[in-house]
């Protein structure tokens, strides 16, 4: 989705369950309206008897054929059936790499409990081949446990893999080495993004085989692309997708989804054409009508929020709107996806970014906690963290793996490391000896501190690609720290998405040569080594990049919290060397969320990545502020 929601705090779980558990309770559906505008105005009535599915789920049906598909008698309204039953979908987004795995039933079975019949989820192909041929499908990502667990809950799924997810993901969830090289164009049959899409598709398939509706499993629909509608650029790569699709096995119906203005004209045959909306209105399906009117309608994702960026302020929407589209949408047999049921958290580097004249980063949280559904995890408020220890950036560089020395700068992810792959997140440091100062000019990408040693002299980003460096007495060390802050996961933008310095850096128009370039990728074998570095006691105050390190006591039995970091400026926080995500005092998002299930009993290691200046302490809290 171009636009993911967060879901607002007005819409509290009572009610969304009262919304949700219509289908159980209405008197029937209505019969299709022949105008939009009649639906909007609400002329039709329901008129048909109560519609019953409960024999239409994994548990359940056991002998299967047919698969989900679509019936148009041409005297009623076009529909869903299901093996051959009438069936409407009621779906809502998990997303199983947002959420740890030992909460993934917790969140399914307050999506059943719901009145839902359908969970949906993205795949992430940054995620699942983070390097060029090394895949990973397992702890978090095992794709194939969570689907399974749905089916044991008794949800049916619709799976939505990359190539592109947008899901405010870095890249969109395209893997950042298909950056490396200019030529290659993301998102169309250009060869080599094609080779990388067949040798993904080549692991990614195989796994999704045995989950599909006729294969026993709970998968009943595979999206083929996402919001290709608004891309746009090259029209021989959906149909493309298609075939690669069905020549690896896959079945089950085929769908898109797209903004309800961006439906492909030129819809590849035999795939179903969702749309994704904000709010109903006058002319919502106008554009799908123009492409596809003997179909059922299909809201693969309706919006009941927002997301948030750093700097901006926190979305949320009226419960009243989601209850008056939600009762539309069954009045009028309408299926939908609500995108997101559970939103989950960005942890570690995986948020995505928006472009819209300027470059904004969206927020660790990617949607508010749940409430008592039918039973909250506890949440715990613990003693209060101050770092005892500290270690600035340049006493940990030897701590890193082995720089990379280059006659130019490298951008992240053209750094000949991770076996060829580049870097993918975190950040990078050039450093250089320089002799005389003028003119600085670097193009960094996406925000730059500029130091001389370990003095910070300004920044560098988008809209400043100058500084002046003082006149120099003796040889000193400049050294810019580069972060990517997220890239941009939505438009052809996303084509241009290398970070670091991307171009050469020069002072007073003279080119500089020679780098030493390190990689800060905050993996946890760094965190491993950095163990056994010489810390030092914490100053009262400490200007510049640094590591703080402190204690979280847990108790015997750890639960789920949230850390406050008020007091502190920008940074990342690190627990047992896990990455839970980037903290900034501009907020709108005050608090990360920390998993009980992620800490040990009893003691636990805290490390802060400040970037600025030093903090007090590190509060817990068991509410969150978003």
């Amino acid at each position: 989705m171009k636009s993911p929601p967060l879901l607002s705090p007005c819409l509290s779980w009572k009610r969304m369950a009262g919304i949700f558990f219509l289908p159980f309770i209405s008197s029937g559906f209505a019969p299709r309206f022949k105008q939009e505008e009649n639906f909007m105005l609400g002329r039709a009535h329901p008129s048909q008897p109560r519609f019953n599915w409960s024999h239409l789920t994994p548990l359940e049906l056991k002998n299967r054929s047919v698969g989900l598909g679509t019936e148009s008698t041409g005297r009623g309204k076009p529909h869903f059936t299901l093996e051959g039953h009438k069936f409407l979908i009621f779906g809502g987004s998990i997303h199983y790499f947002r959420v740890p795995r030992e909460y993934w039933r917790d969140r399914l079975l307050k999506l059943k409990a719901c009145g839902f019949n359908t969970v949906t989820t993205y795949v992430p192909w940054n995620l699942h081949e983070p390097e060029r041929g090394k895949f990973d499908f397992s702890g978090n990502l095992d794709l194939e446990a969570f689907v399974l667990m749905a089916a044991e809950i008794g949800l049916w799924v619709i799976l939505r893999p990359g190539r592109y997810i947008c899901s405010e993901m870095d890249l969109g969830g395209l893997p950042s080495w298909l950056l490396q090289d200019p030529r290659l164009l993301l998102r169309t049959t250009n060869k080599s993004f094609i080779e990388a899409v067949e040798k993904y598709f080549d692991h990614l398939i195989p796994r999704v085989i045995p989950l599909q509706y006729r294969q026993a499993g709970p998968v009943i629909a595979v999206q083929v692309e996402n919001e290709y509608g608004s891309f746009n650029k090259d029209k021989t790569y959906m149909p493309y997708l298609h075939k690669a699709l069905l020549r690896r096995g896959i079945v089950e119906l085929l769908l898109t989804s797209d903004g309800e203005k961006h439906v492909l004209s030129g819809h590849t045959k035999g795939v179903l054409a969702a749309i994704n909306l904000q709010k109903l209105h006058q002319d919502t399906f106008n554009q799908l009508h123009k492409v596809q009117r003997d179909k059922p309608l299909l809201i693969m994702e309706y919006w009941v929020g927002w997301f948030d960026r750093w700097g901006d302020k926190h979305h949320v929407k009226d419960a009243k709107e989601v209850e008056h589209a939600v009762s539309e949408f069954i009045k009028y047999e309408i299926s939908f996806n609500v995108y997101m049921f559970h939103g989950g958290t960005n942890f570690g580097f995986m948020n995505g970014a928006t472009y819209f004249g300027k470059h904004s980063g969206i927020v660790t949280s990617y949607a508010t906690p749940l409430p008592r559904v039918p039973k909250l995890p506890p949440k715990a408020v613990y003693p209060p963290v101050r770092p005892s220890l500290y270690l600035p950036l340049w006493d940990a560089l030897s701590y890193l793996n082995e720089p990379v020395r280059s006659r130019q700068p490298v951008n992240m992810e053209n750094l000949p490391i991770n076996n060829g792959s580049g870097q993918s997140y975190g950040l990078v440091l050039y450093e250089k000896s320089i002799c005389s100062g003028g003119r600085l000019r670097a193009h960094a990408h996406d925000v730059a501190q500029v130091f001389l040693d370990e003095t910070m002299i300004g920044i560098l980003n988008e809209n400043n690609k100058d500084l002046h460096i003082p006149e120099l007495r003796d040889c000193r060390y400049l050294r810019i720290l580069v972060e990517n802050q997220g890239r941009v996961n939505f438009s052809w933008q996303i084509q241009n998405e290398q970070k670091g310095i991307t171009g050469s850096v020069s002072i007073n128009n003279s080119s500089l040569e020679g780098f030493t370039i390190y990689s800060l990728e905050m993996k946890m074998s760094f965190f491993e080594r950095l163990r056994s570095a010489t810390w030092k006691p914490v100053p009262d105050s400490h200007q510049g990049p640094a590591f703080y390190c402190g204690t979280l006591k847990a108790g015997p039995s750890p639960k789920d919290t949230f850390l406050s970091l008020l007091n502190w400026n920008y940074g990342f926080v690190f627990i047992n060397g896990r990455n839970l995500g980037r903290y900034w005092n501009i907020g709108p998002q005050k608090t990360l969320y920390l998993p009980g299930v992620w800490l040990h009993p009893e003691d636990n290691e805290v490390i802060l990545f400040e970037k600025m200046m030093s903090g007090s302490d590190i509060k817990s809290t068991d509410k969150p502020t978003l």
